[in-house]
């Protein structure tokens, strides 16, 4: 097994902003997934398939919701340390979301709560002109 460095890796960064339409959500899953391919071939880092399932998952949940709830740009910001994957969304909505208890009876409005069911951390803080989601996702690294 080849050690990584992780710990000792600086942090890598990248963000990009879209307009709000829908096509921000299939733009700002890509940005994510090239993100995390740019880690692999840049710096080594081999994350497993079903991170980047959750990193896609994650992305498309939070992009959609600021399209949908959100008028206006919408920016995504990345940020890799330490084996964690930090994911910051904002838009100009100074409503704060709800996330809803489990109910499996339910249909629909589900996303905020897989989004925490799959990172480790899940903060909103309201800004001057909307507002930030910031989640951590763990990039479950392959062995090389």
């Amino acid at each position: 097994m080849k050690d990584s460095g992780y710990g000792a890796m600086h942090a890598v960064r990248a963000g990009a902003t879209y307009d709000g339409t829908s096509e921000s959500i299939a733009a700002a899953r890509y940005f994510a997934t090239r993100f995390v391919a740019q880690l692999h071939d840049h710096h080594g880092v081999a994350t497993e398939r079903e991170a980047i399932g959750s990193l896609q998952l994650v992305v498309s949940e939070l992009v959609t919701n600021a399209c949908k709830f959100a008028p206006g740009p919408t920016s995504l910001d990345l940020e890799f340390a330490g084996g964690k994957l930090e994911i910051t969304v904002s838009d100009t909505s100074t409503t704060m979301p709800v996330v809803m208890a489990a109910d499996p009876g339910r249909v629909g409005q589900h996303g905020l709560e897989i989004v925490r069911a799959v990172c480790d951390g899940f903060e909103v803080h309201r800004e001057p002109a909307g507002k930030r989601i910031r989640v951590l996702l763990p990039l479950r690294t392959a062995i090389t």
